[in-house]
């Protein structure tokens, strides 16, 4: 049967307070349908936080325009520690790709809620507009043209079509990232100055930048919402990156992970470790956080960045009247009809 990737399902942001934290990106980019709200101990994630089973509350939330969701992460049984200056190169996801239908009316709605941009609208490698800004955390977002999308409700954005990823070898990251994870389309790969990040901290050095392409048909329950996406690898030259989070624990201030939805969690676990990247935590049976189940695993990418593997069992459609969906009854690579994922809107959070 193989296994099967079916696109980023979400990356996870260590926050102070995850409610204020989720107040904003959904004002802002329109996160407002929580998958789940969970308050839980994070039992099996002791090699990432200094073995120690920490308490924290997270939220899984999603613009159901399309696209992959955010998990907004916090600690409750300690304080998280803020992240260091990120300079372009750095090992680790330095930046969420928010997806907009038009760049330009993005930038211009975001100039009047006074977020803070880091650049004006410039073409990306491809020629797409794009630019990038701050939350008000100083993490990185990338707002970029998209032609991928669940439904059309007359809104500008959507939700996460990808994610930056710093990386000291492009070609070591590449048997990750294109050949287990499926984003086999190269739709760019250059070596250069680059214009357009001339903005960010260490912008002005050299870079080789690969932009990887999923494809644009997904398989998988979620296939629809989630739709395409990309992961854009960037190595610095002429400069020693720093790991992002050295010295740091899983959950602390900063892009702590990217998560991909896949289908026989047995068989990527072999191919896995066949390419070097073993599992370094594994749920092995269903995790059961009460409002969703699933399995879940993680690996490492060849500079250490967290990998997150999802294959979900069971998710709240209306969470109100205990409607649960269980999707292991299901044939796992047919997509769920537009109208049961169009139900998660009535769990909307509206400001």
């Amino acid at each position: 049967m193989g296994y099967n990737i079916n696109g980023i399902q979400q990356i996870g942001l260590g926050v102070q307070d995850a409610e204020q934290a989720w107040a904003w990106y959904r004002k802002v980019f329109g996160m407002n349908v929580p998958i789940f709200r969970d308050h839980a101990t994070a039992s099996l994630m002791t090699r990432y936080t200094g073995d120690i089973a920490h308490q924290r509350y997270a939220i899984l939330a999603m613009n159901l325009e399309g696209g992959a969701g955010l998990e907004i992460w916090q600690y409750t049984s300690r304080s998280p520690e803020a992240s260091p200056k990120i300079e372009l190169g750095d090992t680790g996801v330095h930046a969420v790709k928010i997806k907009a239908r038009s760049v330009p009316d993005a930038y211009e709605s975001l100039l009047t809620k006074k977020v803070f941009l880091l650049s004006e609208v410039c073409k990306a490698p491809d020629g797409r507009p794009h630019f990038y800004l701050h939350d008000p955390y100083d993490n990185l977002i990338e707002v970029v043209e998209s032609k991928s999308w669940f439904q059309d409700r007359n809104q500008n954005f959507g939700g996460v079509s990808g994610c930056v990823i710093g990386v000291s070898d492009v070609d070591k990251a590449l048997t990750l990232y294109r050949d287990v994870l499926g984003f086999k389309e190269v739709v760019y790969d250059e070596s250069k100055r680059f214009s357009d990040l001339e903005k960010l901290p260490r912008g002005t050095y050299s870079f080789r930048r690969v932009l990887l392409r999923s494809s644009s048909t997904r398989q998988g329950a979620f296939g629809k919402l989630l739709g395409q996406h990309e992961v854009e690898l960037i190595q610095v030259t002429g400069a020693q990156p720093e790991k992002i989070f050295r010295d740091r624990w899983w959950g602390d201030q900063g892009y702590i992970h990217v998560c991909f939805d896949v289908t026989n969690m047995d068989d990527l676990s072999k191919t896995c470790a066949q390419k070097g990247f073993e599992f370094t935590v594994d749920s092995r049976n269903s995790f059961d956080m009460g409002k969703a189940a699933g399995h879940f695993a993680y690996c490492e990418d060849p500079d250490g960045t967290l990998v997150e593997l999802v294959e979900t069992h069971k998710i709240p459609i209306i969470e109100k009247l205990g409607w649960y969906l269980n999707l292991k009854k299901r044939d796992p690579s047919k997509p769920l009809p537009n109208w049961i994922l169009k139900l998660l809107s009535l769990n909307r959070v509206k400001d």
